[in-house]
């Protein structure tokens, strides 16, 4: 059922920044233990608007993964070390000596995973003076602005996304791509799996609406060879990043963001190359998309 996008709340107060998704919450204090009624707004508000932000929040690691917990189980990123003490937060870091940044490209979080990643909730703990921007853009939109013959072509496709390796990082792996050029640290995944196939076009679960699903992490379609594949690929790449479709939020230290990875992509400008930007990141586990 489609959700309606000025629902009325009683303990939360939302503001829309753009005409395509994203509203800035206010009235919620997110280190504190929020009543179910306060969660239950915040989660209409999530799928009316795809992504939400909070300003002015004071949030301990500690606080910020309980938060997290009453979306559900947290998602550990198999190739990123977390914190020390705090393993299921993922401090993203660049410094004036980092020539890339993280997640600089379009993409949804964790598509590699059989079960990506359902929601990202990302703390800014140091912004830089201007710049570092993140820019979303609305994947419903995106999939209903496509003509009704392309509608159904996307939906008999299935992608193949990768985590790693050559095909992802232009003859590199992980390692390699980050190595010199960042602070982030790259860890071996393990036997956990970073390779998976998806539909290109997935029903939201919750809403029941279908949405583009499509990003960085995808490299050809099911039973296709990668050159094949890839003119249909950039197409809706570009398709999905058109400006009526995006937002962009400017962050400040103290500013918190939650997006629905089942139907939005996002971009981190890196744009501040003598300034630091230090963000705290923590996934919520997510179901195989349908």
């Amino acid at each position: 059922m489609k959700q309606l996008r000025n629902a009325a709340h009683r303990h939360i107060e939302t503001s829309p920044i753009a005409g395509s998704l994203g509203a800035e919450i206010s009235g919620v204090d997110l280190s504190a233990d929020l009543p179910e009624e306060v969660l239950a707004e915040l989660r209409a508000a999530l799928l009316a608007h795809q992504v939400i932000f909070f300003r002015g929040q004071s949030l301990t690691p500690e606080r910020q993964l309980a938060f997290a917990r009453r979306w559900g189980e947290i998602h550990l990123h198999p190739f990123m070390v977390g914190m020390a003490e705090y393993p299921e937060v993922l401090e993203i870091v660049k410094r004036p000596t980092d020539a890339r940044n993280f997640g600089g490209s379009w993409h949804t979080d964790q598509m590699f995973a059989p079960a990506p990643a359902m929601g990202t909730i990302l703390y800014a703990k140091e912004v830089p003076s201007a710049g570092g921007d993140t820019m979303f853009t609305n994947q419903y939109l995106a999939y209903e602005a496509l003509s009704p013959g392309m509608q159904r072509l996307c939906e008999r496709l299935r992608t193949v996304c990768y985590g790693d390796g050559a095909k992802k990082y232009g003859g590199k792996t992980r390692r390699e791509f980050y190595a010199d050029k960042t602070t982030m640290q790259v860890k071996d995944p393990g036997e956990v799996q970073t390779t998976s196939v998806h539909p290109l076009v997935r029903t939201h679960p919750e809403t029941g609406r279908k949405a583009l699903y499509i990003g960085g992490h995808v490299q050809h379609f099911e039973d296709m060879e990668d050159a094949e594949s890839r003119p249909l690929i950039d197409f809706l790449m570009a398709h999905s990043t058109r400006p009526e479709f995006i937002c962009r939020f400017r962050w400040e230290t103290g500013s918190l963001a939650f997006w629905d990875n089942r139907c939005t992509q996002h971009f981190a400008i890196n744009d501040y190359p003598s300034e630091t930007r230090i963000m705290h990141r923590v996934t919520v586990r997510g179901d195989t998309p349908f």
